[in-house]
């Protein structure tokens, strides 16, 4: 796997990460469906931003890592 996430996008989905774990922990509680979604949301969000790679970028064709 190569890297396809800039430094900034890994900081934003990290944060992001935060948000959705804030928000289904401490606002909508986890055993909603909401609150659910948003721990499945932040999990992939946090396992992207710690790889660095994102498998809907591969998809898509967009990379956002300048250095090759």
């Amino acid at each position: 796997m190569k890297r396809n996430e800039s430094g900034l996008d890994r900081i934003v989905r990290l944060v992001l990460a935060v948000v959705f774990f804030v928000v289904a922990f401490a606002i909508v509680g986890p055993s909603t469906i909401f609150g659910i979604i948003c721990i499945v949301l932040g999990a992939v969000m946090l396992l992207t931003a710690a790889i660095g790679f994102c498998p809907l970028y591969r998809l898509v064709g967009i990379n956002t890592c300048k250095v090759r």
